[in-house]
């Protein structure tokens, strides 16, 4: 395995005129890990999330991907480097069953005639669909059911299986929001299909506003405030309070205790 990174951000800077939306923000993923980006409104984290996802350029400072540096002009481009976002909307097509919305920009064609005129192979995009869900672990509804017709956590979980269906070995995924709305039983769907994903490998950062989600899956917890990084450390030595206090800003450097093999 490559012993860089899977994502490495160097002071990164995003100014709009005078407003500094991010000011010199650093963190590194490591391969398989669960970083937590927390702050308050405003703190900078949708702004530092469209940067990783080619969504905004930087004013200043360098991203890297596997130890590649990149600079990424578009979503494309952030996809074609390992990158995949799954935004609060989902981006679903709830009048398409689960298995088309899985596939959908992948779609395959029948063989023969059929194909030269466009129709689909439904079949095959089912049985592709269904042996993605069963690699990742997830139970949900049969790839036959429309997407309206899910609950709020399936809808989630297909949108999250999407990505990672997507996504080459070791590859990165941003989450924003994914629990927002759901119940406690919508929201224990996600959490394992988290978990599962970083099992395998995959690097993922999580911005949420569910501390108690942050705590349940994350290695580590990065905090923003007011476009600044407040806080970068390991999950398991932070209690919430203290993860509070670096949100509304009632302290900062303690939590800038990131351990060696997140610095460079």
């Amino acid at each position: 395995m490559n012993s860089s990174p899977a994502l490495q951000l160097s002071d990164i800077t995003v100014h709009y005129g005078y407003a500094r939306a991010l000011e010199s923000v650093s963190l590194a993923v490591a391969h398989g890990e669960v970083v937590a980006l927390l702050g308050d409104n405003g703190a900078g984290k949708s702004t530092l999330l469209k940067v990783m996802s080619g969504v905004h350029r930087p004013t200043g400072g360098m991203l890297t991907v596997n130890g590649a540096a990149q600079d990424f002009r578009s979503p494309r481009d952030a996809a074609s480097a390992g990158i995949q976002m799954v935004y609060q909307d989902l981006a679903l097509v709830d009048s398409f069953d689960i298995a088309s919305n899985l596939t959908l920009g992948r779609e395959k064609l029948r063989k023969g005639p059929l194909g030269w005129l466009g129709f689909l192979d439904r079949a095959s995009m089912r049985r592709e669909s269904q042996s993605e869900l069963d690699a990742l672990g997830v139970r949900t509804a049969p790839v036959t059911r429309p997407v309206e017709m899910l609950s709020g956590g399936q809808r989630q979980v297909v949108a999250i299986a999407r990505a990672a269906a997507r996504l080459p070995a070791s590859g990165i995924l941003l989450l924003d929001e994914p629990t927002a709305a759901l119940g406690h039983e919508q929201a224990e769907l996600v959490e394992s299909l988290i978990r599962s994903l970083a099992a395998k490998g995959t690097s993922i950062i999580l911005v949420t506003h569910n501390i108690p989600l942050a705590f349940a899956v994350s290695d580590r917890t990065v905090v923003l405030n007011r476009g600044r990084k407040a806080a970068d450390i390991a999950t398991a030595n932070v209690d919430r309070d203290k993860v509070v206090s670096w949100i509304t800003g009632a302290s900062v450097q303690e939590g800038l205790e990131t351990s060696g093999a997140h610095q460079e």
